[in-house]
């Protein structure tokens, strides 16, 4: 028996996004969906209680992170990931592979595996599909991901074919290791950068595979949004109806509208917690930057059209306040709100399905939001 399910509710007569419902050991959450990134097993600042009350359906913790500080032996013998952050919906952790890409400044990558420098103590470290494999079995989230070679943007099609190649056989290996089908789910990740080629191998090599769910990775890492946009429109036709496609790493606003309507139903992102740290708010009315000057003596609340705890309680100049003066309770406000809007734009996105109109809806909230604007800042 699988590990999850994906039902689908409804197809957008307007934009062919889909709306669904993927089921799971630990419950089931709705899709299109927008994953909270708990990197050291905490969503930064906030409770367990805090993300259920915003309608967090699932969250997403880091392979590699957790592999280090504290180590996956000791969250194994706390029963699990669920049990040693008091978690009890869906959990899905990445496969390390982004990170040993990204963080580490020495790294070696072999067909074997990659040898790395832990960027914490400069340890060398070793990271291969059958480790990524036990400690996301040791882990316990519902949801796993394939150890997959993270390419830069940009890169050359030789060297994105090779790696395009070698995530394929990884991608057989970590299956052929992973401990516990029945009760987690192991995700492929198609890569192939901006070459629509390359992507349709990818899709072609991990669908042979018949994985109970699908990633897009390789994107979001610094190309231009039109290419991010191209890419998902001949890459997400590729993969199966009726299994969850997952786009890694995407969290602004405008992308989460323009990856459902080209079909994508998970999401995941530090945006809204990392730029909360700095007092930069997502707000109806577009980006706000609570530290400016001109904040000081506002005392409505961040957005006028928001009911998130910290909008029904707390004014501009206040939190203004708390984020110049390095106060924790400044983050855990700006992040509150931040985590609320895009959980909030995730409903307001599957009811827009619903009534089939998320192409009305995209453009209503890009025109409010100011992204149609020239030189609209985004995120």
């Amino acid at each position: 028996m699988a590990a999850i399910t994906y039902e689908h509710i409804k197809t957008c007569k307007q934009t062919g996004a889909r709306l669904g419902i993927v089921h799971t050991p630990h419950g089931s959450f709705e899709t299109p969906a927008f994953m909270p990134v708990g990197t050291q097993a905490s969503v930064k600042t906030m409770s367990p209680e805090e993300l259920k009350a915003m309608n967090a359906g699932i969250i997403l913790s880091n392979t590699y992170h957790l592999w280090l500080r504290p180590g996956y032996e000791i969250i194994k013998e706390a029963g699990g990931l669920h049990k040693f952050m008091n978690w009890d919906r869906p959990i899905l952790t990445d496969s390390g592979g982004f990170q040993v890409f990204s963080l580490s400044k020495f790294r070696d990558i072999k067909e074997e595996g990659v040898h790395f420098r832990n960027h914490i103590n400069g340890d060398k470290l070793f990271l291969s599909p059958e480790k990524a494999m036990e400690i996301q079995n040791a882990l316990g989230p519902d949801i796993m991901m394939a150890f997959d070679e993270c390419p830069p943007f940009p890169a050359t099609h030789e060297y994105m074919k090779a790696s395009v190649e070698r995530t394929s056989r990884w991608a057989e290996r970590c299956l052929d290791s992973h401990a516990r089908p029945s009760e987690q789910a192991l995700f492929g990740i198609v890569q192939g950068g901006e070459y629509e080629d390359l992507r349709k191998q990818s899709a072609k090599d991990l669908v042979s595979l018949d994985f109970p769910g699908y990633a897009i990775g390789g994107l979001s890492v610094g190309e231009p949004k039109d290419i991010m946009n191209k890419a998902l429109e001949f890459t997400t036709p590729l993969l199966p109806q009726d299994k969850p496609r997952y786009l890694m790493g995407v969290g602004s606003p405008d992308s989460l509208i323009d990856g459902a309507i080209r079909g994508i139903d998970m999401f995941d992102c530090v945006l809204p917690t990392r730029i909360a740290r700095n007092g930069t708010l997502m707000t109806s009315e577009g980006r706000l930057v609570v530290k400016n000057a001109k904040y000081e003596r506002d005392f409505g609340p961040l957005d006028p059209n928001c009911d998130c705890y910290t909008c029904k309680n707390y004014s501009r100049a206040y939190v203004r306040h708390l984020i110049r003066a390095g106060e924790t309770f400044g983050i855990r406000l700006t992040s509150y709100h931040n985590l609320h809007f895009l959980l909030n734009l995730m409903e307001q996105i599957r009811q827009a399905i619903r009534e089939d109109r998320l192409g009305d809806f995209r453009e209503e909230f890009f025109e409010q939001y100011g992204f149609n604007k020239p030189n609209a800042k985004n995120f």
